[in-house]
């Protein structure tokens, strides 16, 4: 009997042995790639004239970063305002490290656009450890990407993948200079893609956990191909380190704005002049819709390519050209990677209706328009239900504001609308989707407001509009 359980003890060890060696033989073995790859990843040092007496001149209080290595500086100044040049000031040298990588022969290279903006000199040091000094041939913050050229030919390059092709779980390998150590090589998978992070609004980023740290910023990501799928870009940090949440810019998108780059020295996008914002539950309910989805229009700017193409406030936008909007950060990523001048086809539900319209793409603005409103005058009308103070816009702030209807809140009272963040100066264009052209129409559609039901409202602050939405109870 004894025999007998030492004999299965033993087969059920080889088993398991067996379905750990398996395991271990399905893993990816990236010593091939890396030992291809790397000749062609460079890192990235610049140096940046910085004045002290300008940090102390603004107030601001800027931490003491001279003890610490170049690589931990970088870090750390990526976190710091940006300071105006002040002659009179003492300077001292700032550096920074990053990566990059090549993609042409005679010497283009690709990072990101936050390792080299504002850097007096770029210094590409190569696998062999030679150094050479790069020019900015173009950078672009909306994308953070930049191209740089160094002298050279016959240069080791990089195989460009496709990233529209990557699927959610799929092996991905970062190269890079982590804290400066050059040519570190870490891998994970494919997290997410399509992510919008804050005030990114034209970089559909992948999501990844694989491990990058200060100094990877501008190296590759590849596929198990051994294709650059990516640009690695930033990280989400509780600690200053990974925490598993790494961010690639697409190489499809990198490579448009290389090439505009490379072409003009910079980047045009296309545009369509509205403010959008997310449909949740209330609000899809209160629109009509079935679900929580689309691109809840919230302003058109005056005289821009929707305003002629005939989109208005509170139409959801459905899909562009055949893509479907899911999340409202989608439709930047669409828009943008047109060009002014192309058409764009949009369904859209308007007032529980499907329409399509059609219309041309413009050129995106260098500078976002700013709205600002006129102090409110007249006779207040208080509906004390939302518990608001409202009063007519006069001639002068509907001029300014651009708009043809809405009422100014001249006080917040207790009741709903203090709950909903309403604040004095806001103007209420729309409520329940009806247009609201006077202190009048507003007291009698607030009046007539359904219960237990989500019902939007459309406000105007500083020039930005939004739909927010509220449920009155007994």
């Amino acid at each position: 009997m004894l025999k007998l359980k030492t004999y299965s003890c033993a087969v059920a060890a080889v088993l398991l042995m067996s379905q750990a060696l398996l395991a271990r033989a399905d893993l990816p073995d990236f010593t091939k790639m890396v030992e291809a790859a790397s000749p062609a990843v460079v890192n990235i040092s610049t140096r940046q004239k910085v004045t002290q007496r300008a940090a102390a001149a603004s107030g601001q209080q800027i931490p003491n970063l001279e003890g610490l290595p170049p690589e931990f500086r970088e870090f750390f100044e990526r976190g710091l305002p940006q300071q105006p040049r002040n002659p009179g000031g003492r300077q001292r040298e700032a550096q920074s490290l990053g990566s990059g990588f090549i993609i042409s022969a005679d010497g283009y290279i690709l990072t990101n656009n936050h390792v080299v903006t504002g850097a007096d000199e770029i210094v590409v040091r190569l696998a062999d450890r030679s150094e050479l000094e790069a020019k900015l041939i173009g950078g672009d913050p909306r994308t953070d990407v930049a191209l740089l050229k160094i002298a050279g030919k016959d240069l080791p390059t990089l195989k460009l993948g496709k990233s529209e092709d990557l699927k959610v779980g799929e092996w991905v390998l970062a190269i890079g200079s982590p804290f400066g150590f050059d040519h570190s090589a870490t891998a994970g998978i494919v997290s997410a893609k399509g992510r919008s992070l804050p005030n990114e609004n034209y970089v559909p980023f992948i999501q990844t956990d694989v491990a990058i740290n200060p100094g990877n910023s501008g190296g590759p990501l590849f596929n198990l191909d051994g294709d650059v799928v990516g640009i690695n870009s930033q990280i989400f940090t509780r600690s200053g380190g990974f925490m598993g949440l790494s961010f690639a810019i697409p190489i499809d998108v990198a490579m448009d704005v290389a090439n505009q780059l490379k072409a003009s020295g910079k980047v045009s996008r296309g545009w369509l002049g509205v403010v959008i914002q997310e449909v949740n539950k209330d609000l899809a309910e209160s629109f009509g819709l079935d679900k929580p989805a689309g691109a809840l229009v919230a302003q058109v700017m005056p005289e821009g390519p929707a305003a002629k193409g005939g989109l208005q406030a509170g139409d959801v936008i459905l899909n562009l050209n055949g893509q479907p909007i899911i999340m409202s950060a989608d439709l930047p990523h669409l828009v943008g990677a047109l060009k002014a001048g192309e058409k764009a086809e949009l369904d859209v539900v308007r007032a529980g209706e499907r329409k399509t319209l059609q219309m041309t793409v413009g050129a995106l603005p260098e500078d976002d328009e700013v709205l600002a409103a006129s102090e409110a005058s007249g006779p207040a009308v208080s509906n004390n239900r939302l518990g608001l103070v409202v009063v007519e816009l006069t001639p002068e702030q509907k001029s300014a504001l651009d708009l043809k209807s809405g009422v100014l809140v001249k006080n917040v009272l207790e009741g709903p609308a203090a709950l909903m963040g309403v604040r004095v100066g806001d103007v209420i264009t729309h409520l329940n989707n009806q247009a609201i052209d006077s202190s009048k129409s507003f007291a009698a559609v607030a009046k007539a407001l359904p219960m237990n039901r989500s019902v939007s409202m459309r406000v105007l602050r500083e020039g930005r509009a939004s739909f927010i939405t509220f449920k009155l109870t007994e």
